[in-house]
C-alpha cells in the first residue's frame, strides 16, 4: 500500500477557541501540529502518497508541510468549496489517487490519535478480500459512537449510530475512524454532494451485499475532539503512552521546546509541553498541560490539565484546572478557573475577577 487520504476539513467546533484561528489538525500536540504525528505514522507504515482533503482554513496546511518531502512523503491538497462530509470528501479527492481499481487505499480521520497497526489492517483487507475494511476498537461506554457488530470472522453485520437505550447496545465495538477501501469502491460514492460514510456509504454497501470487514485493534485510541481529550492526547504523546515518531524530543515527564524559557524552580510534570518562545516563571506549577508558543505563565500560577493558547498570559497565583485559554487572551492574577472553562481569544480577565471558591 502506497497511498492514503487524510480527512482534515472539519471545523473543530468542539475544540473552540483553539480552532478559531487554527484548523484542528494543526493545533500543536507534543510540540508539533497534531497532523505531523499522523503523517509520520503513515510514512512509518509504508505509505508514500497522501492526499489531504481540506476545507476549513485550508490555506494553512500547504505552507507548513509543502510537498511532504521533509517527512519522506508526497503530499497533495484538495480543498472543498462547500463541506462534503466524510464520504463526499473521500470522493472529491479520488482523481488524485494513483491506485488501480483493486488496490487498497488507506483513509483516516484527522482527529484520531491511535496506535493502530496500519500494516495489519491492510493485511486483513487483503486476506479477506474485503471491499472496505474498518479499524474497530472497544470502549466502555459506546453511546457517543457508532457501533459496528461483526460475526465470528470479523465480517461487519450492521452500523448502529449512537445508541442510547441498553437494548440498542449490542456490542462494545465502535468505528475507530480508519479504513482501507478497495479503490473502485471510492468511485461509487456520489460526487459533488455531502455524503457520510457512517450513515450512508457503509450501510448502502452492506445493503448491496458488499464485504465489509472489521479488525479490532485495542491499542491506544483517543478521539481528540474535545479540549480535555486534546490536552490528554498531547500529554500521552510526551509520556510515551501514545506512539509517534514525530515527538520532537525524548519521551518523559515534560517537553520544553528549544526557545522556551522555564524558571529553575518552576515545576513541570505529567507530560506538560512548553512551546517555542513561551515563558514559565518562578514558582509556577504546570501538570499535564500544553503551553503554546509565546505564552507567559507568571510567578506562582498553578495549571493542571489545561491548554494555554499562543501569546496568552496567565497571571500570578491564578489557578487553572481543565481550562482552555484562547490565543492572545489574558487571565489576570488571582483568578480561579475550573473544569470546562473556556476563555476566548484576546479576552481580558481582570485580576481576581473569577473564582469558584472563597478568596480568603
Amino acid at each position: 500500500m502506497t497511498e492514503a487520504i487524510l480527512l482534515v476539513g472539519g471545523k473543530g467546533t468542539r475544540l473552540r477557541p483553539l480552532t478559531v484561528h487554527t484548523p484542528k489538525p494543526m493545533v500543536p500536540a507534543a510540540g508539533v501540529p497534531f497532523l505531523t504525528h499522523q503523517l509520520a505514522r503513515a510514512r512509518a507504515a509504508g505509505v508514500e502518497h497522501i492526499v489531504l482533503a481540506t476545507s476549513y482554513l485550508a490555506e494553512v496546511f500547504e505552507p507548513y508541510f509543502g510537498d511532504g518531502s521533509a517527512l519522506g512523503l508526497h503530499l497533495e491538497y484538495v480543498t472543498e468549496e462547500e463541506p462534503l462530509g466524510t464520504g463526499g470528501a473521500i470522493r472529491n479527492v479520488a482523481s488524485r489517487l494513483h491506485s488501480g481499481p483493486d488496490d487498497p487505499v488507506l483513509i483516516f480521520n484527522g482527529d484520531i490519535l491511535t496506535g493502530l497497526d496500519i500494516p495489519a489492517l491492510v493485511d486483513t483487507h487483503a486476506s479477506t478480500g474485503a471491499d472496505v475494511s474498518l479499524h474497530l476498537t472497544k470502549v466502555t461506554d459506546p453511546r457517543a459512537y457508532g457501533l459496528v457488530p461483526t460475526d465470528d470472522t470479523g465480517r461487519v453485520l450492521a452500523f448502529l449510530e449512537k445508541p442510547q437505550t441498553p437494548e440498542e447496545i449490542v456490542t462494545d465495538q465502535i468505528n475507530a475512524g480508519a479504513y482501507v477501501f478497495r479503490r473502485s469502491v471510492i468511485d461509487t460514492i456520489p460526487l459533488g454532494r455531502p455524503v457520510s460514510v457512517e450513515r450512508e456509504t457503509f450501510p448502502d454497501l452492506l445493503s448491496a451485499g458488499a464485504h465489509l470487514q472489521g479488525m479490532v485493534d485495542s491499542t491506544y485510541w483517543l478521539d481528540l475532539g474535545t479540549p480535555a481529550a486534546f490536552v490528554r492526547g498531547s500529554a500521552d504523546l510526551v509520556l510515551g503512552r501514545a506512539p509517534s515518531p514525530a515527538v520532537p524530543g525524548r519521551c518523559g515527564d515534560r517537553l520544553v521546546l528549544p526557545t522556551a524559557t522555564v524558571a529553575s524552580d518552576a515545576k513541570l510534570s505529567g507530560g506538560t509541553v512548553v512551546g517555542e518562545g513561551a515563558f514559565v516563571a518562578e514558582g509556577a506549577r504546570v501538570f499535564g498541560s500544553t503551553i503554546l508558543a509565546g505564552a507567559v505563565i507568571e510567578p506562582g500560577a498553578v495549571i493542571t490539565d489545561s491548554l494555554i493558547g499562543s501569546r496568552a498570559r496567565v497571571g500570578e497565583r491564578s489557578v487553572l484546572t481543565g481550562t482552555v485559554i484562547g490565543d492572545g487572551a489574558t487571565v489576570g492574577p488571582d483568578n480561579e478557573l475550573l473544569e470546562g472553562t473556556r476563555i476566548w481569544c484576546d479576552a481580558q480577565i481582570p485580576a481576581a475577577a473569577v473564582r469558584f471558591s472563597s478568596d480568603q
